[in-house]
């Protein structure tokens, strides 16, 4: 008997359109280590209807653009002129994990550095207009103490 929720997939998971779809699961594996678990291609045969990756633990949900059956309307992250949507994953090693994805295609907004939450944090842009941000825990803080690091944090940019 079939499950109501899949194996491993009882999280949220983001549906990206990433247009041409096929090109955008390659820049994620090598961007971000992603396996292919799937890919169904649309009748058309030139794009792909529904697709998934895994990114560590984490799956995410992959579609080309159909405008045909959205008004005529484009969705895609660059149609739309950006996202105000970013992934956030929690890796090893923030800076190699921001290179990685650099050398892959993907545009440096924020590099990597030591933030006032404790995190080594920074952000990228990948080629079909989705922001992926990057964290490396680096200490535990108090909620108090993240308060009085953020002001002193907010107060040196001024």
């Amino acid at each position: 008997m079939s499950k109501s929720i899949p194996a491993g997939q009882d999280g949220l998971i983001p549906h990206l359109v990433c247009s041409p779809c096929t090109e955008a699961i390659e820049f994620y594996k090598k961007a971000f280590g992603a396996e292919e678990v799937s890919r169904m291609p649309a009748p058309d045969g030139k794009r792909i209807l529904h697709a998934q990756i895994r990114v560590g633990k984490s799956f995410l949900f992959l579609v080309d653009d159909f405008p045909e059956i959205c008004g005529g309307k484009s969705s895609t992250a660059t149609a739309l002129k950006g996202t105000p949507v970013s992934i956030h994953h929690y890796v090893e090693n923030c800076d190699a994990a921001i290179k990685r994805a650099q050398d892959a295609g993907a545009t440096v907004i924020m590099p990597a550095a030591d933030m006032f939450w404790g995190d080594r944090y920074g952000l990228v842009t990948d080629p079909y207009g989705h922001k992926w941000s990057f964290a490396t825990h680096l200490k535990d803080m108090t909620p108090a103490e993240m308060q009085s690091a953020m002001k002193e944090a907010c107060a040196k940019q001024s």
